[in-house]
């Protein structure tokens, strides 16, 4: 698992509990109730936190007995979000992404 984390200034010291990476109730729909095999959770990938300004973002890459996801979770002001998607529709939310970032 590769656990890198980007920091904004002033955003020094905020921390996420491990526990919401890993709850059930926000695993993804079809996934198997987030459990794998073995009775555990989706297998983690790829974790990386990137923290801004007033808010921290998780991006996980998980897999469960049936296939590939994209987790992404965001921490502000202690409220928890996420949203998840299949492997499959990652490059399209990316290039959206992009070209919203044209727009900035």
């Amino acid at each position: 698992m590769d656990d890198t984390t980007t920091q904004a200034p002033g955003d020094e010291g905020y921390q996420f509990d491990d526990d919401f990476t890993s709850s059930p109730a926000t695993e993804a729909p079809g996934a198997g109730a987030g459990q794998n095999d073995r009775g555990g959770f989706a297998k983690e990938l790829f974790s990386k936190t990137v923290h801004a300004k007033f808010r921290t973002f998780y991006i996980d890459v998980k897999e469960s007995r049936n296939g590939k996801f994209v987790k992404i979770s965001e921490k502000s002001r202690g409220k928890k979000s996420t949203v998840m998607m299949d492997a499959e529709d990652v490059p399209a939310v990316i290039e959206a992404l992009k070209e919203a970032q044209t727009k900035l």
